[in-house]
This record gives structure tokens, sequence and C-alpha cells, in this order.
């Protein structure tokens, strides 16, 4: 679904500079579990997080989704494609909430959103806010417990207090079997830090879920 810009829409562009570039722009809304972009897609845009959570992922030969950047809320989403020049988007995006981008499209090399240096210093800083979270979640697949994984998966990729996620990709992300993955949810809602509601899970102790994940200085960033 589609909408004008508001007052909040352009405050937003004229944080990355692209005030100039509204008369193209568009929002764009989207309902929980929906496809953003897929993976191969060709695409001549980005977009600015407004609100929502979603997930990037990658999909792996076997048909499985594994998340590379686990969750996002906020920034843009194909700086990636754009600064590599790559015309067909290298992951997935799929809403985990309501989500609301607004769409920028830009023709080629040529346009003006390359000239721009407001832009382009938001961008690296977010591709480089990216690298680290990236090379974070690695190390803690490598060096922490399952628990400690888990626990830092949910804290990243809670929205509004509640995590909910295909259970299958986030052991496979993880990387923990899908039966051990349920072992863990059940010990940490035994022990009330969550508390399971159908298909989702609500935070009851986030100070003790940050204490399981051993990572308390991580999560002094925005997630």
């Amino acid at each position: 679904m589609t909408g004008n810009l508001e007052k909040h829409h352009l405050e937003l562009l004229d944080k990355y500079g692209l005030l100039d570039h509204q008369a193209t722009c568009e929002v764009r809304h989207y309902n929980s579990g929906e496809t953003v972009f897929s993976q191969g897609v060709e695409y001549k845009y980005i977009m600015i997080v407004v609100s929502g959570k979603a997930k990037v992922c990658t999909s792996a030969p076997s048909g499985k989704d594994l998340v590379l950047a686990y969750y996002l809320s906020s920034g843009l989403i194909g700086d990636v494609e754009l600064m590599s020049n790559t015309s067909y988007a290298t992951a997935s995006v799929i809403t985990l909430s309501p989500f609301e981008v607004i769409v920028v499209p830009f023709h080629d090399d040529h346009d003006s959103i390359f000239e721009n240096l407001t832009f382009m210093t938001t961008l690296a800083k977010g591709l480089s806010e990216n690298l680290i979270n990236s090379s974070h979640n690695y190390t803690s697949n490598a060096l922490y417990s399952g628990e400690q994984r888990l626990s830092t998966y949910i804290l990243q990729g809670a929205y509004k207090n509640y995590f909910f996620d295909n259970l299958t990709d986030v052991a496979a992300t993880i990387g923990i079997s899908y039966r051990h993955l349920l072992r863990l949810l059940n010990k940490l809602c035994d022990d009330g830090i969550l508390q399971r509601e159908k298909r989702k899970f609500k935070i009851i102790d986030e100070k003790q879920l940050k204490e399981r994940s051993s990572e308390a200085e991580y999560f002094k960033i925005n997630y």
C-alpha cells in the first residue's frame, strides 16, 4: 500500500539530505510477514525505514532462509547494492511487524544522490555499523553458548517487547538444532524470562535476558 509524504517523512528525508528528491518519493506500507523485496529482483531505488521491524536474509540452496544482519528497524534498505553498483537485490527483506518505508528512486550512476555529501556520509556510517554488527554476530556464533546466542538474537529481534520469527530459520542462523532451540526457549520460559503466547514470545524480564546473553555492553547501542 502506498501513501503521500507527510511532515515526519520530510524530516527524515532532510536527515539524509534528500529533500530535493521528494517529488519522486513515495511512502509504502507493509503488513507483518510481507516481503519488501526478494533476493535477485532488479531494483532502482533505496528505501528509508520509517517504522516497524524486518529481517534481512539470504536464501540457501536448500531453500532455507538464513538471517544475515539479524533485524533492522531504522536506516536504509538497498545501501549495499547502491554502493556496489549492483542492480539486483543481494538479500531479501521480510517484515516482522507493520512496516513503513520511504522509497527513493535513482536513475543511474550520474544521479545527484551520488554527489550528496550528507547522504553519502550517513550511508557510509550505516554501512560501517552493519559491518560491526555482522562481525559481532560472526564472533558470537564462534565463541558463545547456544543460550547466549539465542538471548542476543531475541533482544535484537524483539518488537514492542515481543519476539516472533520462523523458528527453523532462527535455529539455522544461530547454529543450533531445532530441537535444542526448543529446549532453550522452554528453559527461558520456565525461568520467567519469556512467556509463550501462541506463536510468539513476550519478554518478561529483559534485564535477565541481557545477562544471559553475556553482552550487556553490546546492547547499549540501538537495536
